[in-house]
């Protein structure tokens, strides 16, 4: 060999070294500066079509709220008030509810007309009633099993039973989100978990990136997001870690492409760095104006739906505000009494949601649902003779779900139940059918909203739902 091209063992190495040095130098560069060749997963995207609604904030009545004692009068059943249902009614009920149905019990709770529109709305809740004209309220929906674990999954995922991801999972992998520095959707959730747990905001087989983040937001001591800061290191040296180890990974998933797993877990420790200051601020409700808290009132459900304002300002996608832990709206007994509570812990904030978001200008583009899994029977259950102690049992075949801004018709009712209040008279509208509308108002056609998985095209809708557009403005 020709001595000109000869080098020694140690030159060799300290060439071959700074090669190294060079690419990994490059991919830490790339890293801070952000590659603009690997989009995020959770970048913004265009819809099917524009849509009127942005975002959603979804308040969960979980357990089932009585549709007859707060947006479906039937006045029909003060003449029926203590007798028996007839046979012909009680075969149409789900077995276990007619084997526990009582005689029926007319809502003992007024009615009266609001608004231009006249809505009727019970006297449980006088401070939603001044908003009548913004809410679409919808009397005839219809899930598919009346218990909890599957009613709650059947509103959230599609589904009762089988895994699927949740419908907020689905409109952030179609929408991305607006936010770099906080989870495109959010589960705010005070004292504990609700039935089924997070399974209710499950990506299941979507990439993890897309599943909900649940924040526990009624804290008395600590963090409300546990480990967010470190207090062993300081932020400059932990963004350089964090850099570094972006870098590797970096590197890492450019050997394993389709790793959606790892994908997830890059994305998740980016956000989680970012979160230390933008979280720590969307959930500092002292930094609103003193009468702004006060019109939401200092109890876990104002405080909730406060921070739900917060968090859509800032560009989350998807907030879901469930009511307390396990299912409180489950009234099997002493339904007087703890529907007064329920929906006096849950009347003024609703009402100064609804009034802050139309004050800022998102109301148009915000789209606000309420209502549970399912809703209660007309009748009372066997056992308690004293009134304070009655209770109405699960009901999924005519019951009741409001929304309000983000493209849908205000001061009006669709469909009905019949004078019973537990069958549909007119109009059903399916959980599924629920779905179609969201997503159309969110932009999406949802037989175009799919995800190839296991051999097939899913989609939140299954093979079923229809877009009701009679509720569209």
């Amino acid at each position: 060999m020709n001595s000109d091209f000869t080098v020694s063992r140690r030159e060799a190495l300290q060439k071959v070294g700074f090669g190294f040095g060079a690419l990994a130098a490059s991919d830490l560069m790339a890293a801070m500066k952000g590659d603009s060749s690997s989009e995020s997963p959770l970048a913004t995207r265009d819809s099917h079509f524009p849509g009127k609604a942005k975002r959603v904030i979804h308040l969960f009545m979980n357990g089932g709220p009585s549709q007859i004692d707060t947006f479906d009068p039937k006045p029909s059943l003060a003449k029926l008030d203590g007798q028996e249902l007839p046979d012909s009614i009680k075969k149409t009920l789900q077995r276990t509810q007619r084997n526990r149905a009582g005689t029926v019990w007319a809502s003992p709770f007024k009615f009266s007309k609001h608004g231009e529109s006249g809505l009727e709305i019970s006297e449980l809740y006088p401070q939603v009633a001044k908003h009548a004209d913004k809410l679409c309220v919808i009397r005839s929906m219809q899930s598919e099993i009346a218990n909890h674990s599957p009613g709650l999954l059947m509103m959230n995922c599609g589904h009762p039973t089988l895994a699927r991801p949740s419908i907020g999972s689905w409109v952030l992998y179609g929408l991305g989100t607006e936010s770099e520095d906080l989870p495109g959707y959010v589960v705010l959730m005070p004292n504990g978990m609700p039935t089924a747990q997070s399974r209710n905001w499950t990506s299941s087989f979507l990439p993890g990136v897309y599943q909900g983040t649940h924040i526990e937001t009624n804290v008395k001591k600590g963090e409300m997001i546990p480990h967010l800061k470190r207090s062993d290191i300081r932020t400059g040296t932990q963004r350089n870690l964090v850099r570094l180890t972006q870098a590797l990974n970096q590197r890492h998933q450019n050997f394993r492409e389709g790793d959606e797993r790892l994908n997830s877990r890059i994305h998740s420790m980016e956000l989680a760095f970012r979160m230390q200051t933008a979280a720590t601020d969307a959930f500092d409700i002292t930094k609103e104006p003193e009468g702004i808290r006060e019109s939401y009132g200092d109890t876990p459900t104002g405080r909730n739906l406060l921070m739900a304002r917060r968090l859509v300002e800032r560009g989350v996608r998807y907030v879901q505000c469930y009511h307390g832990a396990g299912q409180p709206w489950d009234n099997h007994g002493a339904l007087l009494p703890r529907i007064k509570t329920l929906t006096k812990e849950s009347d003024q904030p609703i009402s100064a949601l609804l009034t802050d978001l139309e004050m800022r200008g998102m109301l148009e583009d915000t789209l606000v649902i309420w209502g549970g899994e399912m809703g209660r029977t007309s009748t009372i259950q066997k056992g308690p003779k004293d009134v304070e102690k009655y209770g109405r049992d699960h009901h999924v075949d005519g019951f009741t779900v409001w929304m309000a801004g983000g493209g849908v018709k205000g001061g009006m009712t669709y469909g009905s139940t019949d004078d019973f209040g537990l069958g549909i008279a007119s109009d059903p509208v399916h959980v599924h059918d629920l779905h179609a509308t969201i997503l159309h108002l969110l932009g999406f056609d949802h037989k175009k909203l799919t995800y190839r998985f296991s051999g097939r095209d899913f989609r939140l809708t299954d093979v079923h739902g229809k877009v009701v557009e009679a509720l569209l403005a």
